[in-house]
């Protein structure tokens, strides 16, 4: 069954491939230029105003400074690896030396 569906299906290729190209082959028309972009002088400037219920967000080292709209502290978004943020009350990393007097010589 294997061997007739393979004779089957080189026979077809063969038929193909017989036949050859199309007798008259036309060559592509040449493609328009690109169109000329300028530096957006001719475009209008947009700006959306942010609404009264709108929380602010700017950017920062390293993140995002969110002031919510309803009076709350705001807070920082820091990038800690692709797709994930992490909220901190401060930019502050936490990290001190102890400062510490154990023992003190004379």
């Amino acid at each position: 069954m294997r061997r007739v569906l393979f004779l089957v299906l080189l026979a077809a290729a063969a038929g193909t491939l017989a036949q050859g190209r199309p007798p008259k082959l036309e060559p592509l028309p040449e493609a328009p230029p690109p169109p000329v972009i300028r530096d957006g002088a001719d475009e209008p400037r947009v700006r959306i105003a942010p609404q009264d219920n709108d929380s602010k967000v700017e950017p920062v080292a390293g993140g995002l400074k969110v002031t919510p709209s309803n009076g709350a502290p705001p807070y920082y978004l820091i990038n800690v690896g692709p797709d994930t943020w992490e909220r901190r009350d401060t930019l502050d990393p936490g990290v001190r030396v102890p400062m510490w007097t154990i023992t003190t010589f004379d």
